[in-house]
């Protein structure tokens, strides 16, 4: 705050007019000293005692005043330098220490920093098992040709998966958002030999009612194997080493006879409810088991596409959901709370 002094005119001043100047210097400098911090302290200053100061423009009348005043005038000057000097003496440590005092024996102030969602928390250790696996990461679009995610996986044009009730189609004739990361699966053995083992984490979409279980978007995780004398087999215990790894090392996994157009034999897969170990909750719906996903032995018909020849190899295919597993992981009964950013349930993680 900057307060205006009214300035003297020097060539009429006289001793009243020089001690009420005098007053209002020391009024006005008390104000700013009160208000101003620590790093302005430097500046009120210079402002009332500097040589181009307040203080310096009065006392430069002292020439104008006659001189049987000019005695009482200056000391009435020196006066005030005096009870200036004071003021800022008075004030300054007082502002300063506010600063710059430190109290070594308190506790360090904690920084607050985000966490990892549990989504990608999921995923990250999702994925890091699959590699210690020998599996490696591939990606692909999330628009999609009709071709690879339908066609090219042996799907028929009268499956209900290609339905407009269930698929985001787009505008332009032909694409759609994909509903599954298997159409990875196809680029890369289009562009390889086997062997080949990946995963195909991503983003994918499906026109599902929004529920507890469901939701328009969600995150798969495919993976493929494909070489020479490759068995169903394999297949279980890869799936059965995952969950031991994620879950916990009595997690059990039972597999059902399924079907899907991409794998023969087709296989639905669960795991045992790690909420109350099998035994039956609010979580498993009181069957001790989780769903999970679906895998197989994949299809001679999808290995013709790409140009494998079905009978010098064999590949197993699984999928399974990040967002089921994660539900599975940390207890989770509603997946939309993953998606609507609710501080009081992100904390927790």
């Amino acid at each position: 705050m900057r307060i205006a002094l009214p300035t003297p005119t020097m060539n009429t001043m006289n001793i009243e007019e020089f001690s009420k100047k005098l007053s209002e210097i020391l009024s006005a400098a008390e104000k700013e000293f009160r208000l101003a911090d620590s790093s302005h302290l430097a500046v009120v200053r210079a402002k009332f005692l500097g040589r181009k100061g307040e203080l310096a423009k009065v006392m430069r009348a002292l020439g104008s005043l006659p001189a049987d005043v000019k005695p009482e005038a200056g000391k009435l000057a020196n006066n005030t330098k005096q009870k200036l000097e004071k003021i800022f003496a008075q004030f300054e440590p007082q502002k300063i220490s506010v600063h710059k005092k430190f109290d070594p024996t308190l506790p360090g102030r904690k920084p607050a920093i985000g966490g990892i969602h549990p989504l990608e928390w999921t995923l990250r250790k999702m994925v890091d098992i699959f590699y210690g696996m020998g599996f490696s990461v591939a990606s692909g679009p999330e628009i999609e040709t009709e071709y690879y995610n339908f066609d090219a996986l042996n799907t028929p044009e009268d499956h209900p998966a290609r339905d407009i009730q269930d698929t985001f189609y787009l505008q332009k004739p032909g694409y759609l958002l994909r509903t599954q990361t298997s159409p990875v699966q196809i680029r890369v053995m289009e562009s390889q030999k086997p062997p080949v083992r990946i995963i195909a984490p991503g983003r994918c979409y499906r026109r599902d009612a929004i529920d507890a279980t469901h939701y328009y978007t969600f995150t798969q995780v495919e993976g493929l194997y494909v070489d020479k004398d490759v068995t169903l087999a394999d297949l279980k215990g890869v799936l059965t080493a995952f969950a031991k790894q994620f879950i916990g090392k009595n997690v059990r996994v039972r597999f059902r006879p399924h079907f899907f157009p991409f794998t023969e034999p087709s296989v639905e897969y669960d795991f045992s409810c790690p909420v109350c170990d099998g035994k039956g909750c609010r979580v498993c719906k009181g069957t001790g088991w989780l769903e999970i996903s679906g895998a197989g032995m994949v299809d001679p018909e999808v290995f013709k596409t790409v140009g494998y020849n079905p009978d010098e190899v064999q590949g197993y295919a699984f999928g399974m959901g990040v967002e089921r597993i994660a539900m599975v992981k940390f207890g989770i009964d509603d997946i939309r709370l993953l998606y609507e950013n609710d501080l009081a349930f992100l904390e927790q993680f």
